[in-house]
């Protein structure tokens, strides 16, 4: 029997800067519905990549002195180290430089030119740069900042191309009133009809002449297409499609069953791409949920703020599943969560340490210790047992109907209410009493299988959330039966089974102790102090200065002098002498063989009784100072210029 498919999406993540935890929920967010679904049997494919065109990243490139490729590959290359150390499964990568998404986006382009969709003119008005977004004269914040952003705007005219969107305007609300899931959650939806839509659609500008870091326009080669072409497409051009012959995978997994994207760009997915597909004749996304963001205290992250928390920081003082966990259960469903050092902590503590891990690290510390690490045959039944049955294998029946509608955090509280219930039948039964008579030990062998059964379903529960604990989890108890299948029924662990060693799975934290470590490394870089700089010179003052390169033949100390050293360069053909006050820094042995920068042409003069002809020139900070030299062997004499 053919596996139902499953095709889903996240945002792809723009290069201009690494991205913070806030950026990367959504990554973690999208890993947990792929597993959940391949966990209940569906041929899952999930996407995510990298938005790596436009003016913002060509000015930051520019900047860095370095060529826009250079810079999104290294950002790229971040983003997906982020993801692979965030136990991500995507199935594919996509960067809008593959070549392959290239040729695709300029066979779309043409093919809406050709059918009239897109047309020539010219655009003036107000561009973000940080947003890539054109804004009227009306729609700005206080006449002069984004209404995104807040950040200022440039006014700008440039010859570009537009896209009709006007056309299809009624056709896209229609869409959107017959497909009540389409744009979720709800209120989202109300959001994009009422404020968006029925207002009246303007046409979209998808050219560019302003910059060159982007896809060209393959019969106007002047202007590059614009991000909502070229960024919005990857959705389909990963999976092999082009206007000529949509590849295999496109044919199997389109139309994507959902968009995982942050809500500040839902406007963009639930009416920029929906047209786009109406226009090319091809199918639409099932549905477009739109995620909340994730806070610092009640903050949006910001650099400027210094309130910028970083995945790779908190695995490396918490885990990786610690870190899914927190960002999968601390989000709202259509609210905004929060994040802070603090919270994460106590969360870590009470739910990681001591309900979940505390469960599973005594479970099996009483097999070990009550019968040799042996389970018994559960053939003495009790008064509490059924109940937790009931709770363990209930579970998974709540969990697939919050899941069906993406209400992550939800799920996992449905786990910790079996994990809490098993918390709870140890209180109830009291194996540590059990054990003191041997008449009782026949009922704490059922006592501790029923709770190793309940922890292996616990295990399979989290597996899609906490994929390296449930393997953990497993191996402690000695079984590996994490399927979908066997949650709904009790007694897959076979009596007989030899538990392993008990371990810790996570360890209680110190909060103070961990809170003042982050704070050290959080702490921000002093501010260098440095002297001021000299007023400014007109160029041909600077062109007065002759300077040169000189290599040093000999160098020793001045007779009765503490300070200076005795410089004897050759310089092209010629020998120069030259007196400079550095012996407390550079000892004359270690000068030998340099070739140093000097003023060639400052007017000689007598110290310590010697002539001094020129001056060498060093770096000095504080109570360092150091030669200048050459980076590479030049010849004696060049010119600094």
């Amino acid at each position: 029997m053919e596996k139902e498919k499953f095709y889903l999406t996240t945002a792809i993540a723009y290069t201009s800067k690494t991205p913070h935890v806030g950026n990367t929920y959504e990554i973690v967010l999208s890993d947990a519905i792929a597993r959940y679904n391949r966990f209940i049997g569906k041929d899952v494919y999930f996407l995510t990549g990298t938005d790596e065109h436009g003016q913002k990243i060509q000015e930051i490139a520019e900047a860095e002195g370095i060529t826009p490729q250079q810079h999104v590959d290294k950002i790229a290359g971040e983003i997906r180290d982020i993801a692979d150390m965030l136990n991500i499964s995507y199935d594919g990568f996509i960067r809008t430089t593959d070549e392959q998404h290239v040729k695709a986006v300029q066979g779309i382009f043409k093919r809406l030119y050709d059918k009239g969709d897109i047309y020539k003119s010219e655009y003036e008005g107000w561009y973000c740069t940080p947003c890539e977004s054109f804004w009227t004269k009306t729609q700005l914040k206080d006449g002069c900042n984004c209404p995104d952003c807040g950040r200022p705007v440039q006014k700008t005219k440039e010859e570009a191309y537009f896209f009709k969107m006007s056309k299809y305007q009624k056709q896209l609300e229609d869409y959107i009133e017959q497909n009540p899931d389409f744009i979720q959650p709800e209120a989202r939806k109300n959001e994009m009809l009422n404020n968006f839509i029925k207002p009246g659609l303007q046409d979209l500008c998808v050219s560019r002449t302003s910059f060159n870091w982007g896809i060209p326009v393959e019969f106007d080669p002047g202007h590059v297409i614009y991000v909502w072409i070229d960024a919005l497409s990857n959705y389909i051009t990963a999976l092999g499609y082009n206007v000529d012959e949509p590849g295999e995978l496109y044919k199997k997994y389109w139309p994507a069953d959902v968009h995982i994207i942050g809500k500040d760009i839902l406007r963009f997915h639930t009416i920029y791409w929906p047209i786009m597909l109406m226009a090319l004749g091809e199918p639409l996304p099932k549905q477009v949920f739109g995620h909340p963001w994730m806070l610092f205290g009640e903050e949006k992250m910001s650099k400027s703020r210094g309130n910028v928390i970083y995945a790779d920081g908190l695995v490396r003082h918490f885990g990786v599943d610690a870190v899914r966990y927190y960002m999968l259960h601390e989000m709202p469903f259509a609210s905004d969560g929060t994040i802070t050092h603090e919270i994460f902590i106590s969360r870590y503590n009470s739910d990681l340490a001591n309900t979940l891990g505390n469960l599973v690290t005594r479970t099996v510390a009483m097999v070990n210790k009550y019968f040799g690490g042996v389970l018994q045959t559960p053939d003495t039944p009790g008064e509490f047992d059924d109940d937790l049955k009931s709770v363990a294998t209930s579970a998974i029946t709540a969990i697939d109907k919050k899941m069906g509608t993406f209400h992550v955090a939800d799920s996992l509280d449905e786990i910790w209410r079996v994990v809490n219930r098993a918390n709870k039948y140890i209180d109830e039964t009291t194996p540590w009493i059990l054990a003191k008579d041997e008449d009782t030990k026949p009922r704490l062998g059922t006592v501790l299988y029923n709770l190793v059964e309940t922890i292996r379903i616990i295990a399979a529960l989290l597996s899609p959330f906490m994929p390296d604990t449930a393997k953990r989890i497993s191996e402690q108890i000695g079984s590996d039966e994490l399927s979908y299948e066997s949650t709904k029924c009790f007694g897959a662990v076979k009596p007989g089974t030899k538990v392993g060693e008990g371990a810790v799975l996570f360890a209680r934290i110190d909060s103070e102790k961990k809170l003042e470590e982050i704070a050290a490394e959080m702490q921000p870089e002093p501010e260098i102090e440095i002297e001021p700089y000299k007023d400014y010179i007109e160029f041909d003052e600077w062109e007065k200065l002759d300077i040169r390169v000189g290599k040093v033949l000999e160098c020793e100390p001045v007779k009765k002098s503490k300070k200076l050293l005795r410089f004897t360069l050759e310089v092209g053909s010629e020998k120069r002498q030259i007196l400079s006050g550095i012996s407390q820094f550079h000892k004359p042995e270690e000068l030998i063989g340099k070739n140093v920068v000097f003023i060639a042409n400052l007017k000689p003069r007598k110290m310590m009784g010697l002539d001094s002809c020129g001056m060498i020139l060093s770096a000095e900070y504080q109570d360092k100072l150091t030669v200048l030299t050459t980076l590479n062997d030049i010849q004696s004499g060049a010119q600094v210029v």
